[in-house]
């Protein structure tokens, strides 16, 4: 299976689509459905972040627009996919493990959605000296969101193979592929801080407040599809 790259607008769950189509045997399909569609709400920040940096303000509120529509989206599947998730004993994978990683996915489109409502309700203005480190920490935080997309698009096979075989070695070795993707946005964000603490006299204080605050979300994009991947790792394990 390939890595997920993400997929376009038109093949989102659009709200005329009933939302047990993507309900069978199985829970994973809603599972997957949410984590690509939250994975592609993550994606927008990097355009967005652009489209800031470049004083674009007509494709700053358009993208907003989108992570909003896309994070309303992801929010109908993890509703319908709660109320829907069998309560038996009788599935491969714990009521409660699912549960935990649709949280954890969620936390990626909420992210998100708080970086751009962040960013554009307070007209916020990248300084020079940041933009192009933004940029990269956003470019990793959602390569790591990818990362994990791919993960989750293999737990049918995890289940079929009972967790184990070549698969299961392969989903260990994207969790560590992930880890250190995570551990690389963790160094650009410790530099980001360290370029913003430098040029604070430049700033409003405010502004330095609310750069710092988007930094640190940006990172937990990447944080979040981390312990992603690491929930999937422990499954195996069991």
């Amino acid at each position: 299976m390939k890595p997920y790259s993400g997929h376009s607008t038109d093949t989102i769950m659009s709200l005329s689509t009933p939302l047990s189509n993507l309900f069978g045997k199985s829970p994973f399909k809603p599972m997957q459905e949410h984590m690509r569609t939250v994975t592609e709400c993550a994606a927008k920040i990097t355009p967005l972040i652009h489209a800031l940096c470049e004083g674009d303000d007509v494709a700053t509120v358009s993208l907003k627009e989108e992570i909003f529509k896309l994070e309303a989206e992801a929010d109908q599947i993890k509703h319908a996919l709660r109320i829907r998730l069998p309560k038996s004993l009788f599935m491969p994978v714990d009521r409660r493990d699912l549960l935990e990683l649709l949280d954890l996915q969620d936390n990626i489109a909420d992210t998100a959605q708080d970086i751009a409502e962040l960013m554009i309700d307070r007209g916020m203005i990248a300084p020079d000296p940041l933009k192009a480190k933004i940029l990269e920490l956003s470019e990793r935080s959602v390569d790591t969101c990818r990362l994990s997309a791919s993960v989750i698009e293999m737990l049918d096979e995890l289940v079929e193979l009972g967790f184990g075989g070549r698969e299961a070695d392969r989903v260990l070795d994207m969790v560590t592929e992930i880890n250190e993707v995570e551990h690389k946005t963790d160094t650009i964000c410790m530099e980001l801080n360290r370029h913003l603490f430098a040029i604070e006299n430049e700033l409003p204080p405010v502004s330095v407040v609310f750069w710092h605050q988007v930094i640190q979300m940006t990172a937990d994009l990447a944080d979040y599809a981390e312990k992603i991947g690491n929930r999937v790792r422990l499954l195996l394990a069991r």
